[in-house]
């Protein structure tokens, strides 16, 4: 999963590794590119999630996504580059396996697991809590972020907590909250991890055996937890049906992949900021989709949002900063 960018500054292509980042201008079109679709993509996720969980079991379903994604994406590669894309060494073979257990198994399967009795909407505003994490996760490393970055996030903070404070007053399970907060703990891990191990110098073949790996785990969570007894294929809904093809395609090979991509190609904190933007993406699909009023509090939270994005992202745009790499031991 190290990241395949060129050596000319400001275009990304695959094949060179992410330590061939040139500095200032080393944050390029592709990482822009890549940071929009996993802003957009992944806000449009939550309601995805939701709607397939209306008839399909939780981990099974999650695990279901991945494994289906996974397996497509290592036949294109196989397709495209032969045998050679998908050969990775043992070390790095594990490396995937790890950040794939922490990213979709503990990450996206308690999220999943937690929207059975959490709103979609809610569900994104608590998954916000990653970036913090990440902020922490980054300064036990030795690698302390700027105050103009600290206040980029503790600034998103407050925006969410506009955002969630009238849904946080409603009749919300507990440990449906608590399940999803695990959730951002393990997803922060695996992409703190990501940027510290050795990974697969393909960043396809990577992003396919984290997929397959995670998603095999989530299988057997499913499976262990009995998700198998009285499930009827028959009785799965159109609308499920379609929600998970939905998340099989752009949310797993398109949005997954890119998300895998930044990991090695840009500032942690810059890619954390994707936790900030998906709620407003959340909410207002919340109010297109299924006719959610967009009040006072939900504007304001947005505005707070946006703004605690932009700090973030123009540090990163100023600095240029190439995010700290594996070593190639």
């Amino acid at each position: 999963m190290t990241a395949p960018v060129s050596r000319t500054p400001g275009k990304a292509s695959v094949g060179a590794p992410a330590d061939a980042l040139p500095g200032p201008a080393g944050l390029g079109g592709a990482v822009w590119l890549a940071l929009a679709v996993v802003y957009v993509v992944w806000g449009s996720t939550y309601l995805a999630i939701r709607i397939a969980l209306e008839t399909m079991p939780s981990f099974l379903s999650a695990g279901a996504r991945f494994v289906v994604a996974g397996l497509l994406l290592a036949g294109f590669v196989l397709f495209r580059q032969g045998r050679a894309g998908l050969r990775v060494d043992r070390r790095r073979l594990g490396s995937s396996a790890l950040v794939g257990l922490l990213l979709l198994t503990g990450g996206n399967g308690l999220v999943v697991l937690g929207e059975n009795s959490v709103p979609s909407g809610l569900a994104a505003l608590l998954v916000a809590a990653v970036p913090l994490w990440m902020v922490l996760l980054t300064a036990a490393g030795g690698d302390r972020p700027r105050p103009v970055e600290l206040a980029g996030v503790l600034l998103g903070l407050v925006g969410l907590a506009v955002l969630s404070a009238p849904a946080i007053g409603g009749d919300i399970a507990p440990g449906g909250v608590l399940v999803i907060l695990c959730a951002t703990l393990t997803w922060a891990a695996g992409s703190f991890a990501a940027k510290r191990i050795p990974m697969p110098g393909n960043v396809l073949a990577g992003s396919a055996y984290q997929m397959i790996v995670g998603g095999s785990g989530s299988l057997l969570i499913g499976l262990a937890r009995g998700e198998q007894h009285g499930l009827d294929l028959g009785a799965v809904s159109t609308r499920s049906w379609l929600a998970l093809g939905y998340l099989v395609v752009v949310g797993s090979l398109v949005g997954f992949t890119a998300y895998a991509w930044l990991l090695q190609s840009a500032p942690l904190t810059l890619v954390a900021t994707y936790a900030y933007v998906n709620p407003v993406v959340a909410v207002l699909l919340g109010s297109l989709v299924l006719a959610e009023p967009l009040t006072g509090p939900t504007l304001a939270g947005g505005a707070i949002v946006v703004i605690g994005v932009c700090l973030v992202v123009s540090v990163s745009r100023l600095s240029g900063r190439a995010p700290r790499t594996p070593s190639r031991r």
